[in-house]
């Protein structure tokens, strides 16, 4: 049995997501395309009495001036920001723990903590549906939100 963690931000609703993720991909094996599988994992979190906000904007502020708008493809219950891909298998000769190369690349990785750094959230997940495998990376940044209007 798993320890709880006292320091584990929102843990539950981690678990949550990583299991409506889980599947999703068990049902479909990675092979609709984003607008299906962004759809579909709506719906599995609302199965579990979660508010999913869907294509919600986000504004980006720089020194107190709006830059731009980002739109992010969903925020569970108001604090958590998730980015869906579905990646095809990529040729790499980085292998993880199944043998099966990462497809999330760095610029993938690289713009989805910008995104989460300039939003007001401090948890997010950048999720891949690849035919291969589900991957996810689960950020967080906790630091002072200054980027933000009050």
């Amino acid at each position: 049995m798993k320890e709880k963690r006292d320091d584990f931000l929102y843990e539950k609703e981690s678990y949550d997501i990583i299991e409506a993720c889980r599947e999703v991909w068990q049902e479909f094996g990675g092979s609709f395309k984003e607008a299906i599988v962004d759809k579909a994992l709506e719906i599995t979190l609302r199965g579990r009495d979660y508010k999913v906000e869907s294509q919600k904007r986000i504004d980006i502020y720089f020194r107190g001036e709006k830059l731009g708008t980002y739109i992010p493809d969903k925020i569970v219950n108001g604090i958590i920001l998730i980015a869906i891909k579905c990646k095809p298998f990529i040729a790499s000769t980085m292998l993880d723990i199944s043998g099966v190369p990462p497809v999330i690349t760095k610029e993938d990785e690289r713009q989805f903590w910008h995104y989460l750094k300039a939003s007001p959230y401090k948890l997010g997940f950048l999720i891949n549906f690849s035919p291969q495998k589900l991957e996810f990376k689960r950020r967080i940044y906790d630091k002072a939100r200054k980027n933000q209007p009050a």
